[in-house]
């Protein structure tokens, strides 16, 4: 009986030594599997194809379009474009790279929601793969659901690399800058990529002006990361980030209930149906969220909303002056974002960052109600110190944060 596995003759798994092997490799390389993510990554990036380099015309355009953009960012918000102080450098990049880049970018989050998903018991996925065949032959039906519930626990935490280096591939052949998501990149990096392929491709799909489209893109990341670039603003948004990937908490009962799916006396439509369940985003995320990111994601969405509402009032109070076919280009764009492919709006979940048009219209009229009563100026002490900042209720009465902070600074001796 050995020879077929842990289930006897009906083993859908029977001579195929997976689970085995995996365990070494588990033990092998930490919490994530990098390796198996970053080829899915480029594989799906690529499409199996080279890429040729960026055109060296496009690299000198991006720079003097970079340049425009930086004077009229900090004109406009009085922010430093750069945390240096030299002002930020527009590199015009290929999916590949973008892709390498973003891996790094992304890799502290995964990690972090990996090792939260780990099983707590300290079980050893070798005593898994290495069950007593015998004691799958009392109750074969139970001890299904049992293997494979101990099975998805202890793989989530690879299945998670390999399910988010999924959606980083196909965000590749999306993303136009790196602040689509608004993800602090590395401190101190002043780099900001802009995948040319992309922007092109959506020009062309929209019939946008060629020239205009990139001076967008590059006010737009301009902006994200002049504010992100603020001390205080980037330390905010990734303590609440790294948070949120530490408070998953797996659900085996819901596991358990999507395992139900598996068919154990159908050897090939089983391992299908696992398969696709591992593959399934809303396993990762629906089944293993916690009360404390429920309870976390209103100070995080709150902050979201302040910083793209911002910078939506910043390209609109810059963009019309430079730009003729501004608001053609505005409305394409809102319209994109809004319209997120899936593997958009998953990477986003994962980190508690789901852009939707709801949250974007939190912002706006967060803005547009602190303009209203005290004019722009009024903006520019959004970012001044990190109790500036709005709370959930403010983003929704900017009355009240205009009150809030013209109250005396009880710990300010002056």
């Amino acid at each position: 009986m050995s020879g077929f596995g842990p289930f006897g003759s009906n083993d859908p798994f029977g001579g195929v030594p997976f689970f085995a092997d995996l365990a070494k490799m588990l033990s092998q390389q930490g919490p994530v599997s990098w390796d198996a993510a970053r080829q899915l990554a480029h594989s799906i990036a690529l499409g199996g194809e080279s890429e040729p380099n960026v055109d060296p015309a496009d690299r000198i355009q991006l720079e003097q379009l970079a340049r425009v953009a930086d004077l009229h960012v900090g004109s406009t918000t009085g922010l430093a474009t750069s945390r240096s102080g030299g002002g930020a450098e527009i590199v015009p990049v290929t999916r590949g790279q973008w892709l390498a880049k973003s891996l790094e970018a992304y890799k502290p989050f995964v990690e972090s929601i990996a090792s939260a998903l780990a099983p707590a018991d300290g079980t050893d996925i070798t005593d898994i793969a290495t069950a007593d065949p015998e004691s799958f032959d009392q109750d074969p039906e139970a001890a299904m659901g049992a293997w494979l519930g101990g099975v998805m626990q202890m793989l989530s935490p690879m299945m998670l690399g390999m399910t988010a280096g999924s959606m980083l591939g196909h965000l590749a052949t999306r993303s136009l800058g790196q602040y689509d998501l608004p993800v602090p990149r590395k401190s101190g990096d002043d780099e900001i990529l802009v995948v040319i392929r992309n922007v092109d491709a959506f020009g062309e799909e929209w019939s946008l002006d060629r020239d205009e489209l990139r001076l967008w893109i590059c006010l737009h990341e301009t902006a994200h990361h002049a504010v992100l670039s603020v001390p205080h603003v980037r330390a905010r948004l990734v303590t609440l980030l790294e948070e949120f990937a530490t408070s998953f908490d797996p659900d085996m009962s819901a596991l358990e209930d999507r395992l139900g799916s598996v068919d154990p006396s159908d050897p090939q439509g089983g391992l299908g149906a696992m398969q696709d369940l591992f593959s399934d985003p809303e396993v990762l995320v629906g089944a293993m969220r916690s009360p404390a990111q429920e309870a976390l994601l209103p100070r995080l969405e709150a902050l979201v909303a302040s910083i793209v509402g911002y910078v939506d009032w910043v390209m609109d109070h810059t963009g019309d002056r430079i730009m003729a076919g501004y608001g053609q280009i505005t409305e394409a764009m809102r319209r994109r974002r809004v319209e997120a492919a899936p593997s958009d709006r998953f990477v986003g979940q994962l980190l508690g960052l789901d852009l939707t048009q709801a949250l974007y219209d939190r912002g706006t009229a967060f803005v547009d109600g602190v303009v209203e009563r005290e004019g722009p100026e009024g903006l520019d002490r959004l970012w001044v110190r990190e109790q500036n900042l709005p709370t959930p209720a403010e983003i929704d009465a900017p009355g009240l944060w205009l009150a809030r902070i013209d109250l005396p600074d009880l710990d300010d001796p002056s």
